[in-house]
């Protein structure tokens, strides 16, 4: 799954939030930045849902301008139609990372990857991508998605109770299964997962997140150059083989880190929040427990539902543009609201609540048009396996604290819980 972001300064802000958030601390908390409660409220969230005012936006002005006191305008999508318009459309807006240039930050701070990139540049990594992420390369992996959830349930029988859901359920599973992708050596894998899960971690506070996502990134550096020379069969190993010099060491390195920061957090967050749903309602529990057509259902409403990441890369108009009844102008920065675009009333009836039988919507969770999440059926099949192995397992699981106690940001680029407290039986 691709993470959202802001804007301040207002190119300051998209900077910091976009950029330095995504290498530091992993689309967490963003209530340090000086941002406008007015403003605020995108991000906000009331337990699972948006906060209504997201939703008063919506049905009012679905183009809307944010309340920012500085020099440049900002408009907040959150009409379903408005924002699939928008992320369909990489003529008139741009996702270049130069467009930041205005906030000093230089080449050597592009997080490279594919989320700062326009076409053409954009469609030549996408198209070198592509082959890793086909139905006969997802089906390839899932048995081993099998194995890694498999193991994570074992190791939850054996822990001490109560278990949190989020350490050792909602965690592992996506870093685990990065170190297939990457073909991290086994020998390094432990410490990997150990950066991985601590670049995501809140509860360190931000000088020992950026200390992990430093290390991060010299690992990965490292992994790269060892793939250049000695290529093997995990994703850089062939894109490698298949390019060679059409890749550098530093666009194998921002892929490789791309492929953690869009592949992590996000699907953490599903699943720790997937499982809370469930344990919250006995009926969607019951339906992640059945058949595969169930849990299709259940998978994607969840996903609407959820909408983790709650805002897409900013877009900048490149000229004159009509979006709605809105005409926003050239240079104008564009923010498209997931959470709020994925509960307009035009995908059908209460959308607002989450309904376990509901028939699948043409939702945007992962995005849309060129920047749509490359990884989304991993992300999916991911879902499908781990949440239904979770409800065989323990068709006896329970919240071990009151709902109330549980720790769910507030104010996050991507919405998620800091801990899942449960019994097992």
């Amino acid at each position: 799954m691709s993470p959202g972001g802001v804007l301040g300064h207002v190119r300051g802000w998209v900077g910091r939030v976009y950029l330095k958030r995504l290498r530091r601390r992993g689309f967490t908390r963003l209530g340090h930045l000086p941002v406008p409660e007015a403003a605020r409220f995108p991000l906000r969230r009331d337990g699972l849902d948006p906060v209504p005012e997201l939703g008063r936006v919506r049905a009012e002005q679905p183009v809307s301008r944010l309340p920012l006191p500085f020099g440049m305008t900002v408009w907040l999508v959150t009409g379903y139609p408005e924002a699939k318009a928008v992320l369909a459309d990489d003529t008139s807006f741009s996702n270049d990372f130069a467009n930041l240039g205005a906030v000093g930050l230089t080449p050597e701070q592009d997080p490279g990857g594919l989320g700062f990139r326009d076409p053409p540049e954009h469609s030549r990594l996408r198209r070198m991508l592509m082959p890793e992420f086909t139905i006969h390369r997802l089906r390839q992996l899932a048995p081993r998605i099998d194995s890694i959830v498999a193991d994570r349930l074992d190791r939850m029988s054996s822990a001490p109770q109560p278990v949190d859901l989020v350490r050792e359920f909602a965690l592992p599973i996506p870093s685990l299964l990065i170190c297939e992708l990457l073909d991290v050596p086994y020998a390094d894998r432990a410490d990997f997962q150990r950066l991985a899960m601590a670049r995501f971690d809140v509860a360190g506070g931000t000088g020992a997140s950026i200390g992990a996502v430093s290390e991060s990134l010299r690992y990965l550096r490292g992994l790269a150059r060892r793939q250049r020379a000695a290529p093997t069969d995990g994703m850089l190993g062939r894109l490698v083989r298949r390019h060679g010099d059409e890749l550098d060491d530093d666009e194998l390195t921002g892929l490789a880190d791309g492929l953690l920061t869009g592949g992590f957090e996000t699907t953490a967050s599903m699943l720790a929040l997937g499982a809370l749903a469930m344990l919250r309602d006995p009926v969607l529990f019951g339906q992640v427990a059945g058949g595969e057509d169930e849990v299709h259902r259940a998978v994607e409403e969840l996903l609407r539902h959820l909408s983790v990441v709650q805002i897409t890369f900013p877009r900048f108009a490149r000229t004159d543009v009509t979006i709605g009844a809105t005409v926003v102008a050239k240079g104008d920065v564009v923010l498209c609201s997931l959470s709020g675009a994925n509960r307009d009333p035009v995908l059908g009836e209460d959308m607002e609540h989450l309904v376990p039988g509901r028939a699948p919507t043409q939702h945007l969770a992962f995005s849309h048009g060129v920047h749509r999440c490359l990884g989304a059926e991993l992300a999916r099949m991911e879902l499908r396996i781990a949440l239904p192995a979770l409800a065989h397992r323990f068709p006896r699981l329970r919240l071990a604290v009151p709902p109330e106690e549980l720790s769910l940001r507030e104010l996050s680029l991507v919405h998620g819980v800091d801990a899942l407290p449960v019994y097992l039986g």
